[in-house]
């Protein structure tokens, strides 16, 4: 399921608006966390939607964990 924060993010990059410092931040991390486990290549050619479910949730699992471990909280409502 799409969290509200997912939703807003990816409706602005699709429309080529401009992201919060907020939303960059966490794009950042994402594309970082892809690299560290060699999958950015993938995600450069094929997107986001090239990976698998088990690729996807690796990284929001890291993504998860790096944020509890920061104090960070994306979906503040």
């Amino acid at each position: 399921m799409t969290t509200p924060f997912k939703k807003i993010v990816k409706a602005k990059i699709k429309a080529k608006k401009e992201l919060t410092d907020e939303e960059k931040e966490r794009e950042k991390i994402k594309y970082e966390i892809a690299e560290e486990l060699g999958l950015g290549d993938k995600v450069k050619k094929f997107g986001w939607s090239g990976l698998t479910a088990e690729e996807t949730g690796r990284i929001g699992g890291i993504m998860t964990q790096k944020n509890k471990e920061s104090g960070r909280m994306w979906n503040k409502k």
